[in-house]
């Protein structure tokens, strides 16, 4: 007589039947499927023993139940991403959870260069000068409304310029004439001097500073033969093509000051009424 060919747990015969071996004995498949399968954690079926296992953090599943959960595309071989207990593809995940580039619309992958700026994002070479249209990356830049632009673009285009040089002013910067000006391209037509924080005039637009303007326009004291710049002030008497001085405009024999006094003129000289009835 042969030997008993039974299945380890129903104990049915498994002459001529499919079956399957086990360190604990021969199981037919119906038993063997019920007693090691495990249960597909998507469709809740077990997973028999010719069918194809996937598993993934202590959970199985059917092949064909391994698959996105958006757009159900099999992740059996595809690159995946696992958020809150879903199963989502690289290209569903990038777009729901992945920003969109405000430059071309196109996603930025996780793990990509990107920047961030006023509650939106570029790709590293998305981000470029509105004026010259070279990528600013890590580079200084300055918004204007929805604009951005590089620190130089900026100045060439915002900045305004000074009257002689017509470079851009930064920073600082004197106004003439309603017009700015460097603080260092300020400076006296005749000397040179830095005319910045001190008392010029100008004549023909162009600016001098007191010593350069009175040696070169104001007309000269009578007296002292200084100039009168009539800046900050200073009075002065004039008669016909003379001009003195109020501290300048005395008798030339007494020295009293003629300033508000009725005076006579005496040759070059001009004198007190008193000095003048005296005679010579």
């Amino acid at each position: 007589m042969s030997e008993a060919f039974d299945c380890a747990k129903c104990s049915e015969s498994l002459y001529g039947r499919k079956y399957i071996q086990t360190d604990s004995g021969p199981y037919c498949v119906p038993c063997y499927d019920n007693t090691f399968a495990n249960t597909c954690a998507e469709c809740q079926q077990l997973i028999g023993h010719d069918s194809r296992e996937l598993f993934y953090e202590d959970r199985h599943f059917h092949e064909g139940c391994f698959r996105c959960c958006r757009c159900q595309r099999s992740l059996a071989d595809e690159p995946f991403t696992c958020q809150d207990s879903e199963l989502l593809c690289n290209d569903c995940y990038c777009s729901a959870f992945s920003s969109q580039c405000s430059a071309c619309g196109e996603t930025v992958m996780p793990g990509s260069r990107k920047l961030e700026y006023g509650g939106q994002t570029w790709h590293e070479h998305c981000f470029l000068c509105s004026g010259c249209e070279q990528p600013l990356g890590s580079r200084s830049f300055v918004p204007d409304k929805d604009a951005h632009y590089c620190v130089p673009c900026y100045e060439n285009k915002f900045a305004p310029r000074c009257a002689r040089c017509s470079k851009t002013l930064t920073q600082g910067g004197v106004t003439y004439r309603d017009q700015p000006w460097h603080r260092e391209c300020l400076v006296c037509t005749g000397c040179q001097t830095p005319l910045a924080g001190q008392q010029f005039t100008s004549r023909d637009d162009d600016p001098y500073c007191v010593t350069c303007f009175g040696e070169l326009f104001a007309p000269k004291c009578s007296s002292c033969k200084r100039p009168i710049t009539g800046l900050g002030g200073g009075k002065y008497v004039s008669f016909e093509d003379r001009h003195w001085h109020h501290s300048c405009f005395s008798c030339a024999r007494c020295s009293t000051s003629l300033v508000g006094q009725g005076f006579v003129p005496d040759g070059d000289q001009v004198l007190c009424q008193g000095c003048s009835q005296a005679g010579p």
